[in-house]
């Protein structure tokens, strides 16, 4: 029995350490200000009046569609709030942002 007890102790110590440094480590990241990532270059192609396709997309960024249709909704829509618009365009669907709210538009610049 005391095997189990010494096991527990070092188990609840390493949980509450691994808590503790994701905490203290959320705190002290810095937004990024590069403007070189995929999620910047995806967003300068959906700001071109001509928009982009998802098979663009993939092309350039590598990912695959579903991902695409994801950072589309989760991160363009949904996290910058920008308005994004879809058109089929010669059988093709094709993507853009038509605006948005300033403050969006300046946490683009800044989203890691």
């Amino acid at each position: 029995m005391s095997a189990k007890s010494k096991r527990a102790r070092p188990r609840k110590a390493r949980v509450g350490a691994k808590v503790r440094s994701k905490q203290t480590g959320l705190k002290s990241v810095a937004h990024r200000k590069h403007g070189n990532s995929k999620q910047d270059h995806v967003l300068s192609l959906l700001r071109q009046p001509s928009g982009v396709t998802i098979e663009n997309v993939t092309q350039v960024t590598g990912w695959q569609a579903h991902s695409v249709r994801g950072f589309f909704a989760g991160v363009v829509r949904k996290k910058l709030g920008l308005s994004l618009v879809s058109e089929k365009t010669d059988g093709e669907r094709v993507y853009r942002i038509t605006g948005g709210t300033a403050g969006a538009e300046s946490a683009a610049k800044f989203s890691p």
